[in-house]
């Protein structure tokens, strides 16, 4: 399968001025000159998800750690996503934790690879997943545990309209799925009781 070219700047501008257009209003009104060069900008940004793998992130790792074997958990780390079906915003926090073996990640590493999954278009189940997975394949810890809590645009915007409702994911691997105790305590970290 040959991977098709990506659209131009100048394409992506024509692509949001037939929005306009499409939408009812001018693309050449003073207020929406330049507008399709600012959606396309911003765009970039919010989708520079594509333009990074978010497991290289994790490659760096430190080994002493002092002997220190307790879990390490990253909470409230800001989620900013688009939904697949809709492309409208997903926002919220995920909080991001490991029980290390002989080696741990800086811990901006962890927000890093949580803001290049997030900024694709994705759903958050697998979103969660991602992360996840993620981190169990490049530490190789013995558990790895993401919870992410997300208000999605799709749903409080439109359709349902159904303002200030989140969806709660969560994926636990390792011991953090099999042992009840380390699984209860990440969860009682994350829920901050």
């Amino acid at each position: 399968m040959t991977k098709k070219k990506k659209p131009t700047q100048a394409e992506a501008e024509a692509a949001v001025r037939t929005l306009i257009e499409w939408a009812g209003d001018n693309p050449e009104r003073e207020g929406l000159l330049e507008t399709p060069a600012r959606v396309a900008r911003s765009y970039r940004e919010l989708f520079a998800g594509y333009e990074t793998d978010p497991r290289d992130y994790l490659e760096r790792t430190f080994e002493e750690v002092g002997g220190y074997d307790e879990m390490v958990v990253l909470q409230d780390i800001r989620v900013v996503s688009f939904c697949e079906h809709h492309m409208l915003p997903v926002i919220g926090r995920a909080h991001v934790g490991y029980l290390p073996n002989d080696r741990v990640v800086g811990i901006s590493k962890l927000a890093r690879v949580v803001q290049g999954f997030a900024r694709r278009l994705s759903i958050q189940e697998k979103l969660t997943a991602d992360i996840a997975n993620a981190i169990q394949d490049i530490l190789k810890p013995q558990g790895v545990g993401v919870v992410i809590q997300a208000e999605h645009s799709c749903m409080t915007l439109r359709g349902v309209n159904n303002p200030g409702s989140k969806l709660t994911t969560s994926k636990l691997l390792g011991v953090m799925q099999e042992d009840h105790r380390t699984r209860q305590e990440f969860l009682r970290l994350v829920n901050g009781h």
